[in-house]
């Protein structure tokens, strides 16, 4: 079935849309623009915009739900942009709708964590400024009804997580993680721009409805632009070969980790991915690369989160994966999309939730990272190990949580389509139950390994409120969407639905075989990391343990490929310009002066010279006269 058609909107709740972006871009204003006078409630104002926002996304999202099936593509026209090229309008579709109620929800309730986790921040008035703007961006992009739009989104929201990730500027790494991040992005967005030229050239418009409409047409250069549109996913969703930044930026403040890496960020690709569904429906060689890049992306990811010590870089790695499994269902056309942004949404609470209690752990622990100087902490801090828990039981498919619905169905969709993609994301989850489990014993179980000046406490109750809400949506959100296919019927007037709805069969080869896997991951890691000693300083691992601590000598890779050539052509360049560019212009000056200045001591000022020099002359012309006079 094909999305349906999108209708004009001008009332009720859907007609003020625009103020689901306006209220945090004012509060990110007032905040900026406010300076050290809104410091004493500027936290405050950030957290009332995000959840002034996360209102109007309610409304609206009722008010959708009240709509005919067929009815529920909504635009709403703001202005022209340019001129006879781009109107600016908003989307409101279920697709757009539920990326509202992820990112204001889940960005609210990070927001009120932040309050108590920056509470001693000097620059928390500034940090709350840049949430807004994030919140702000991310909302444009999904919301945005033409590609221009959401470009303008989602270099938004590129430039926001820049400076949420490099927030301690104090600190090298953590400015070093932003630069990093910012320029792998620029790759992604370069390939984006090339895509929308392409369109342009093709369609003559920017807007949704007549560039989607008319993408399956012969004349269309779809391939080209699915690859091109994948690039710039795979640069946004930390996908392969774009995913070296990912890690580097837990340099930000935890909350970024859980905004960014958890519920927004990382998963634009897959919105621009499943929004642009289809060119790559009309290109199946474009849609063969987004399956291969998911599936990929999965295992790297996984095998990246085996052997990380630190707390947020394992969790990073696990994000990694778990988009990969998003982008592999997207790369399956209308019988994975659903899943694909159901398995999104669980997957902004149970890792949100995770990632929060990650910075829950590090606030009870003097900001230490290292899990190896955990362990044990279940008795002091159980709050955080009750909800950090369920998350870990949601994201490994633990039956009836919420991975167990959405992934699950990944897995099923993939098996379906083809059983190489659907059998290596099978590994993939076992590996996810190994990771997964390490972290949660050597972090709150086993012998305590704390620092003697460690005294590990319970967070207040605004942080530990939040992980509490995150983990009741990491338990029942799964189910919620999945069973009786719900939320793809929701979605298929956006997306578009499969002519057979595939079911959810827990009992099936498949799905038996991924739960085995993943109960042999978990206890393996018990015995390894729950019941045995942890060393306080990691072995060194065969080669395959140092390959994943290196991340599978990604950032190797990259320096080999573009940095070193990049030196080399630098270098030759500046030696091209000293030796060549100046060379030449310098040699010619100096030719020139050396020439004049032995020329000058020609001119004596004495008159017999001269006259010597004339009778001389004259003798050689005269001579010369001869000769030619002979011949």
């Amino acid at each position: 079935m094909e999305p349906a058609e999108i209708f004009p909107h001008s009332g009720g709740v859907i007609g003020v849309s625009w103020l689901m972006i306006a209220l945090p871009l004012l509060g990110a204003a007032i905040l900026l623009l406010g300076g050290r006078r809104t410091d004493r409630w500027g936290h405050f104002l950030g957290v009332a915009m995000s959840l002034a926002s996360f209102v109007v996304g309610v409304l609206t999202f009722v008010e959708l739900l009240g709509l005919g099936e067929e009815q529920r593509r909504r635009v709403v026209e703001l202005f022209e942009f340019i001129p006879g090229m781009v109107n600016m309008g908003l989307l409101v579709d279920p697709l757009s709708i539920s990326f509202v109620l992820l990112i204001t929800g889940v960005g609210s309730l990070i927001h009120i964590y932040s309050i108590g986790y920056m509470s001693h921040d000097p620059g928390r008035r500034r940090f709350f400024a840049y949430l807004n703007l994030f919140v702000a961006a991310m909302l444009l992009l999904v919301l945005a009804d033409n590609y221009v739009g959401m470009f303008i989104g989602w270099e938004g929201v590129g430039l926001a997580s820049y400076l949420l990730i490099g927030f301690w500027q104090h600190k090298p790494s953590a400015a070093t993680a932003a630069q990093k991040a910012f320029i792998v992005n620029r790759v992604g967005d370069f390939g984006l721009l090339v895509a929308m030229f392409l369109i342009w050239t093709t369609f003559g418009s920017f807007a949704y409805g007549p560039v989607l409409g008319a993408a399956g047409d012969a004349n269309v250069p779809a391939t080209a632009i699915g690859l091109l549109l994948l690039l710039g996913a795979c640069g946004k969703s930390a996908q392969l070969p774009l995913q070296s930044w990912l890690l580097d930026a837990m340099e930000g403040p935890t909350p970024v980790s859980a905004l960014i890496h958890a519920a927004t960020m990382v998963t634009a690709g897959v919105y621009l991915i499943v929004r642009s569904g289809a060119f790559f429906q009309a290109a199946p060689t474009a849609q063969l690369v987004v399956t291969i890049v998911g599936v990929a992306t999965l295992l790297a990811g996984a095998i990246i989160g085996t052997a990380k010590d630190d707390i947020k870089k394992a969790l990073a790695g696990s994000t990694m994966s778990q988009i990969g499994y998003m982008v592999l269902a997207a790369g399956l056309g209308p019988i994975g999309y659903a899943f694909a942004i159901a398995h999104l949404i669980t997957h902004g609470f149970f890792k949100a939730s995770m990632f929060l209690g990650a910075g829950s752990v590090m606030h009870a622990m003097n900001d230490e990272v290292d899990m190896r100087k955990y362990g044990g902490l279940a008795s002091v801090m159980k709050v955080t190990w009750a909800t950090f828990g369920l998350g870990y039981l949601a994201i490994i498919g633990f039956p009836l949580l919420s991975g167990y619905w959405t992934k699950d169905g990944i897995i099923e969709a993939a098996m379906e389509h083809s059983p190489i993609l659907g059998w290596l994301a099978v590994i993939g989850a076992g590996l996810t139950g190994f990771y997964m489990s390490r972290v949660f014993f050597m972090t709150f179980h086993g012998k305590r390994r704390w620092a003697e000046d460690a005294h590990p406490h319970e967070s207040p109750a605004v942080m530990t409120w939040p992980l509490i809400l995150l983990s009741i949506g990491s338990v029942f959100g799964g189910a919620f969407l999945i069973v009786g296919n719900r939320f793809m019927t929701f979605l298929s007037p956006a997306v578009g639905a499969p002519e057979e709805p595939l079911g959810f069969h827990p009992f099936s080869v498949p799905g038996i075989t991924t739960l085995v896997l993943v109960a042999i991951g978990a206890g393996y890691a018990w015995t390894k990391y729950g019941r045995s000693e942890v060393p306080a300083v990691a072995p060194r691992g065969s080669f395959l343990t140092t390959f994943a601590r290196r991340d599978l000598y990604g950032d190797a890779l990259n320096e080999s490929l573009f940095m070193r050539p990049g030196q080399w052509l630098t270098r030759l360049a500046v030696f091209f310009d000293n030796r060549g560019v100046d060379g030449l212009v310098n040699g010619l000056a100096a030719g020139i002066g050396g020439s004049s200045g032995r020329l000058r001591r020609i001119q004596t000022g004495f008159a017999r010279s001269y006259a010597l020099s004339m009778l001389f002359g004259a003798a050689v012309v005269a001579g010369a006269l001869l000769l030619v006079g002979n011949l």
